[in-house]
């Protein structure tokens, strides 16, 4: 699989798709062209990093088409907007579903440099929370039943005391517990653990 990011230039316009992709290049960056929605999603693999940039409006499925089976995939690749006919309310469609930017065709050259870094950043900020989220969610899935349920009772900030009586089990218990959560989940205090828990976007009981 390519980790290396690629910025996807989707027209059907093939002087613009060529512009584009020079532009792209020059960056030193990778880029792949495609002539339309369908082909470029015949190909393309949430697992590649990178962003696309999409013409507006396209015979066959349009840009703000692809942007929404993007969205229904689960595969939310930034995406920067480029357009010949710019009014508000498709401006306003993209950018709520998620895109970048919309620039306007004939563009200016810095404009869709910059457009292009930002989504490249995007897509790897991205990246690097859901890595971060699964070495999370990794750790988390280490802890016993039981243990599992202690941690989700201290993050509602019960006491050792309080849980074992909620548990009706003794103190001592419900300490040893704690130790095993925390060296499980290398956390070294009730803050890390709710903030890993938070970060996690899991439930602490599930």
């Amino acid at each position: 699989m390519d980790t290396e990011p690629t910025v996807f230039v989707v027209d059907d316009d093939e002087q613009m798709r060529a512009s584009v992709c020079a532009l792209v290049r020059s960056m030193q960056t990778q880029v792949e062209p495609f002539s339309s929605a369908e082909e470029f999603l015949d190909i393309y693999s949430p697992a590649r990093p990178g962003c696309l940039v999409a013409d507006v409006r396209m015979p066959g499925m349009s840009g703000l088409e692809l942007q929404e089976e993007l969205l229904r995939r689960e595969a939310p690749l930034p995406l920067v907007f480029l357009t010949a006919y710019a009014r508000v309310p498709t401006t306003v469609r993209a950018v709520r579903n998620g895109a970048v930017t919309v620039v306007e065709k004939p563009y200016r050259d810095d404009d869709l440099w910059d457009a292009v870094r930002q989504g490249l950043a995007v897509d790897a900020a991205r990246r690097h929370e859901y890595e971060h989220r699964q070495v999370l969610r990794r750790r988390l899935a280490t802890l016993t039943p039981a243990e599992r349920r202690v941690l989700e009772m201290i993050v509602e900030g019960r006491t050792n005391k309080a849980i074992a009586r909620e548990l009706d089990i003794s103190v001592r218990t419900i300490e040893g517990r704690r130790r095993e959560i925390f060296a499980k989940t290398q956390t070294s205090s009730v803050a890390a653990l709710v903030r890993m828990v938070i970060d996690a976007r899991v439930e602490a009981g599930t």
